[in-house]
Parts: C-alpha cells; structure tokens; sequence
C-alpha cells in the first residue's frame, strides 16, 4: 500500500505505517495540479489543510481508499464524494480535545481576571488594584454549544471549578451527566454567562453567533469560539461588545482566517477586524488551541491507531 503525505505531521504516523508494510511518500509542496496527476498511484492519503480534498480531485484517485486528516474539521474534504467512491476518512479529535479545552479555559481565565490588561499597565509602570478586580468561574452559567469531544472535554475541565455548566447539542440525546445538564438552544441564552462554541463547520453552523443570537441571551456574555472561524459574524460581535451585550470574547479562530488556516486572508482585516483587535476586551490567539508538543504526538498516534484497526498490508 502506497501512501502520500501532503502536510507535515508528527513522524511517528508514518513509522508506525512503514512498520506495519506500508511505502509512504512526502510531498509537502506540491500544488492541486501536481496532486492531481499523482493520486491515482496511491492508497493512502495524509494530510491537515494545506490543500481542500474536492470531488474533481478526488475523481483522478483512482486507487484511494483512505484519506487521514490530522485534526477534527473535516470541511476541506468532499466527504459525500469520498463515501460515493468507498473512501474512508478518518479525523484525530481525540489527539488534540484536551489541548484545546486547556486553551478554552486559559483564555477566559485571562479575559475574567484581566490578566492581559494588569500585566501591560504594570509593564507601564502603572500599579492599579481595583481597575483590574477579576470575576470568579465559580460564580457563573458556562453554556457550551456543540458536545462532541471538544466540548466534552472542556466540560470534564470545568467540574473543578464548580460552576454550572449547561450543554447543547441539536444532535445528541441523554448526553447529559453528574455535572452537566443537557438543554435546548433557549436554555443557554436564558442562563449563559459564558457561550462557548465547539461545532464543525458547516453551512448551518455559519454564522451561529449573529446579531439575533446575540440579542437573544437574557444576560450579557462572554464568548469563546475555539471551533471555526465562520462560526462568528464579526461585525455583529463588534457590535455586541460596543453595546454591552458581550462583555467579552476569547477568539482562537476568525472568520477572515484562509482555507488553509494558515493565516489571515485580506478580505475584512483593515476594517471591522482591525477595530475587533484593538478592543481590550478581546483575546486573539492564532489557531492554536489544539497546537501543543503533546497533541503533535497524539494526533498522528490516533490515526495511526484507526488505518491499522481497519487497513492490514499482508
């Protein structure tokens, strides 16, 4: 079995498939064109973002019968083409679900306690104690959108915190547990101080967060999107913020982020982005909630885990 790696991904993936009798290939620069003329000669595919994995592209794969993607989102692929030609796909959220969550909660422990602010003003030489009192996790409604690993990991890190946690998910049933209490859409925005996004990104999950949403929750919030860029309508949480309707956001992904997610596109920066950024109420981070030294290993030691559960090479 052949197997082409397009992405750089953590070297124990491809010595454990070599171990087990399979050839495998790197060609970490190679355009859509130049992967189009190869893929018929492969069975195997690695990959994270660079490249979106289309039904025209897939067309030309002639021999492929799996596709790995290191990491979750699973946008960049045709899945329903990949199914129709018998492709299995396998994703590693499990890799990378207690990195993120990590990430989650380190972002809005910042935002709550001021950590960002207090250490630039003491930097300025400034000493100001009661500007910057913080707000206890304890003491609030944390609301997660979507329970799949991301956000089930979030939720097991929470329980120490012992704030109430509530979790919805349009797709599960009795998913709740001892420390988390499943509800409907309406019970977040009733309750939630704090909304945190974990949903794949799809055409319904576009712009989830928006001006309605955001009118909608009963109490002002804070919001954390780890998920997906497009998951939030930028202008209309800038403007949530201006109004006092979101009191904060801790943003790991945006929604001028490139298809490739390795960078920021230019449509959007100068303007309602710019102003975005430039508000202290708002944490950045470059897509990197699920990006640690440990998840590196264990995004590729998932995969390599599910190839060899269902591909053998005699």
């Amino acid at each position: 079995m052949r197997v082409l790696f397009i992405d750089r991904v953590h070297p124990v993936l491809r010595q454990r498939l070599e171990a087990a009798g399979m050839h495998c290939e790197e060609d970490l620069d190679c355009s859509r064109e130049g992967l189009s003329a190869k893929m018929g000669g492969y069975q195997g595919l690695v990959l994270r973002s660079r490249l979106p994995i289309d039904r025209p592209l897939l067309e030309q794969a002639e021999s492929l019968q799996w596709i790995a993607r290191s990491g979750s989102g699973l946008e960049n692929i045709d899945l329903i083409a990949a199914k129709e030609k018998g492709i299995e796909v396998f994703s590693s959220p499990e890799g990378n679900r207690d990195a993120l969550a990590e990430h989650c909660l380190g972002m809005l422990l910042q935002l709550l306690h001021r950590l960002h602010i207090a250490h630039r003003e003491v930097q300025q030489g400034l000493w100001r104690r009661e500007a910057n009192r913080g707000r206890e996790l304890k003491s609030l409604c944390f609301g997660i959108v979507g329970y799949g690993h991301m956000g089930s990991a979030v939720a097991e890190r929470l329980r120490s915190f012992g704030c109430r946690i509530l979790a919805y998910d349009k797709y599960k049933e009795h998913y709740g547990n001892a420390y988390v209490e499943a509800c409907k859409l309406e019970d977040l925005q009733r309750e939630a101080d704090v909304l945190s996004i974990h949903l794949p990104q799809s055409d319904e999950s576009r712009y989830f967060v928006n001006a309605e949403l955001i009118k909608s929750m009963r109490k002002p919030f804070y919001l954390i999107n780890t998920a997906r860029g497009a998951h939030v309508d930028t202008a209309a949480l800038y403007s949530g913020i201006r109004a006092g309707k979101v009191l904060g956001a801790c943003l790991d992904v945006l929604e001028y982020e490139k298809r490739s997610l390795e960078g920021l596109s230019d449509e959007g920066g100068p303007g309602v982005l710019r102003r975005l950024l430039e508000m202290e109420q708002v944490i950045v981070t470059p897509h990197i909630a699920g990006w640690t030294h440990e998840s590196y290993v264990k995004l590729s030691e998932v995969l390599a885990d599910k190839i060899l559960a269902r591909f053998r090479v005699d």
